[in-house]
């Protein structure tokens, strides 16, 4: 799945009871994560338990709920900052992520940069 590079994922980092539905889980991102969940940004709630996770995401015309629950093992978030509420990571991370794949210690290899070109003549 492709997702437009305007749309942001932030992780809930305290544990959530997932019980919660549309309204509480948008009310959550309103009040811990100080976020607009209409904004069409993702937002990551993991359980209490670890091994079951929801996404929160607006599409335009309502709320949408994504919900994956592991039969085997816990959902490990990347290594944050102590003192946050949220955290953004990228696509690729949330797709890890879903996949339970641990994350802790996960190093990310400098992304590729093109050289540039100079259009002014080499001089000798």
């Amino acid at each position: 799945m492709l997702m437009p590079p305007s749309v942001r994922v932030f992780l809930a980092l305290e544990p959530v009871d997932l019980r919660a539905s549309f309204y509480r889980l948008a009310t959550q991102v309103r009040g811990a994560l100080a976020s607009d969940p209409q904004s069409g940004h993702l937002y990551v709630f993991i359980g209490k338990g670890g091994n079951l996770v929801k996404l929160l995401f607006w599409d335009r015309s309502g709320y949408c709920i994504f919900s994956k629950k592991l039969e085997a093992g816990r959902f490990v978030l990347p290594d944050v900052p102590a003192d946050a509420a949220s955290f953004e990571v990228d696509f690729a991370t949330l797709t890890l992520l879903l996949e339970g794949i641990d994350l802790r210690g996960a190093r990310r290899r400098p992304a590729y940069r093109p050289p540039t070109f100079d259009p002014r003549p080499a001089t000798s």
